[in-house]
């Protein structure tokens, strides 16, 4: 894996378009979470040092390819300002006559920010048109959005064919920490999965199983799994469709040893407005659904994760965002940062669990992209690191 870093490249006096992950939680019209722009501080400020003038791209929300002024950028742009103590300017345009005199304008040390990129039909369509567009803004790229990498859009793969192309710091600090849960791991590895649905992650943990020792399950997720076994679900969130490719899964983790975990016990209730109750798993009636893992699984999973030397997690093992059901999420955020593993936690649920448990520092690594990390761990190319090799080959 070859990509230029941004370190080695010449910046002064010079425009440099700078892929980011701005997609940011909001709340009354507010950053409510302001993780994804802080990590994306030590490139941008860098840059800046170095001579350089920056144009910001990065998306929000799901837009569908025409404005909408519930996913406008604005809000960014100003809290980005208040971080970094300068002025941020934003245009009403990603592309366009705007950006394009926008950008022409800045002096070294300025900060443009473009409208959300996902206002273009091209952008997620990875339009050449589009891509030629944006590259015309700048003299050369940095992709610092690993949180978008793995998708193949105009502002992550297309430009890089008529720019340089460079890794910012957050992206290789993020590809550096995941090439740790994919050549030559320490082991044991363990693999910790949650999530609402096994659709989502099925692939994943079928991948993991040819490259960790041991995978504990909860969450939404597990419940196919557990139906997969014929164990009582109640009215459980699960997927019987996919039951089948299920049962695959572990039987194909048993031929190779790998030991997948299910929930033995599991918090339940009539709805999510009411006080929970734990009971182990074969006690489970039609009138309840589960909503997250028991006390005694929460243990038997922490004694999984003491014994490890890599851990990658990805998924709460519950309704993390209602308390009644959050304990099971908190107590595997306990136990990871207590273990001596290397451990890489992805997935906007997970991190708020070390966070709000306050061990966050206590983790190894925290990834900005769940989906992008999942793909990288289960061994797929990432459309937009593919993107950055080609160029340094170029």
């Amino acid at each position: 894996m070859t990509y230029r870093s941004v370190r080695d490249a010449e910046v002064s006096g010079k425009r440099v378009l700078v892929r980011v992950d701005f997609n940011v939680p909001m709340k009354d019209g507010r950053v409510g979470d302001d993780t994804r722009i802080r990590a994306a501080l030590p490139t941008i400020e860098d840059l800046l040092a170095r001579g350089a003038s920056i144009i910001l791209v990065s998306h929000l929300g799901r837009p569908k390819g025409k404005p909408a002024p519930e996913f406008s950028l604005a809000p960014v742009a100003a809290y980005l300002g208040e971080l970094m103590h300068r002025p941020v300017r934003i245009v009403g345009d990603v592309a366009g006559p705007q950006a394009q005199a926008a950008a022409a304008a800045l002096r070294p040390g300025e900060v443009l920010l473009l409208e959300n990129v996902r206002f273009e039909p091209g952008e997620e369509k990875n339009d050449r048109d589009l891509a030629r567009r944006l590259a015309a803004l700048a003299d050369l790229y940095v992709n610092d959005a690993f949180g978008a990498a793995h998708r193949a859009h105009a502002s992550t793969v297309g430009v890089t064919e008529f720019l340089p192309a460079y890794a910012g710091d957050l992206m290789q600090r993020e590809l550096d920490a995941l090439r740790r849960l994919v050549d030559e791991p320490a082991r044991p590895y363990v693999a910790i999965l949650g999530g609402a649905k096994v659709s989502d992650k099925l692939a994943v943990t079928g991948n993991l199983a040819s490259r960790v020792d041991s995978i504990l399950v909860g969450g939404g997720m597990a419940n196919t799994f557990l139906l997969a076994l014929g164990k009582p679900i109640g009215k459980s969130l699960a997927e019987p469709d996919m039951v089948d490719q299920a049962r695959a899964v572990l039987d194909d983790a048993r031929d190779r040893g790998v030991e997948v975990l299910l929930p033995s016990d599991v918090v339940v209730a009539a709805s999510l407005d009411e006080a929970g109750n734990s009971i182990p798993i074969q006690s489970v009636s039609d009138v309840v659904a589960i909503y997250d893992i028991g006390a005694e699984t929460a243990s038997r999973y922490g004694e999984r994760i003491a014994t490890a030397k890599t851990v990658f997690w990805n998924g709460p093992m519950g309704v993390f965002e209602r308390p009644a059901f959050a304990e099971g999420t908190i107590a595997i955020a306990r136990a990871v940062a207590k273990s001596d593993a290397f451990s890489v936690v992805g997935g906007g649920d997970s991190v708020a669990a070390v966070e709000e448990a306050g061990v966050a520092g206590e983790i190894s690594h925290i990834s900005t992209g769940g989906g992008a990390s999942l793909e990288f761990v289960e061994g797929r190319t990432l459309p937009g690191v593919a993107a950055l090799e080609a160029s340094a080959e170029r």
